[in-house]
């Protein structure tokens, strides 16, 4: 079981959890999975069967689109962080 970093945008959707312990052995299926625990999660991250362009994953500090993005292998104790991009000027 992986542990997922849940953004601030995100919490309302997960009962205001800054954590939540999920399922997956890979980061589509832990999605899927942060999905079936909390509707919405993933319309929120994800379009079109790929992350959002603004949306970032990582996997104990490692970006997982220089991996193997949505079918990165997670082990029990990933640290997984959902990072939406923040726009400045």
């Amino acid at each position: 079981m992986a542990n997922v970093k849940i953004p601030t945008p995100l919490r309302q959707l997960t009962d205001n959890m800054t954590s939540v312990d999920v399922e997956g052995s890979n980061v589509i299926e832990l999605i899927d999975n942060l999905d079936n625990k909390f509707p919405g999660v993933k319309d929120k991250i994800m379009e079109d069967n790929s992350l959002k362009h603004f949306v970032n994953i990582y996997i104990n500090g490692e970006d997982i689109r220089y991996i193997d993005s949505l079918n990165t292998e997670i082990k029990d104790n990933d640290e997984i962080s959902i990072v939406p991009a923040v726009a400045g000027g």
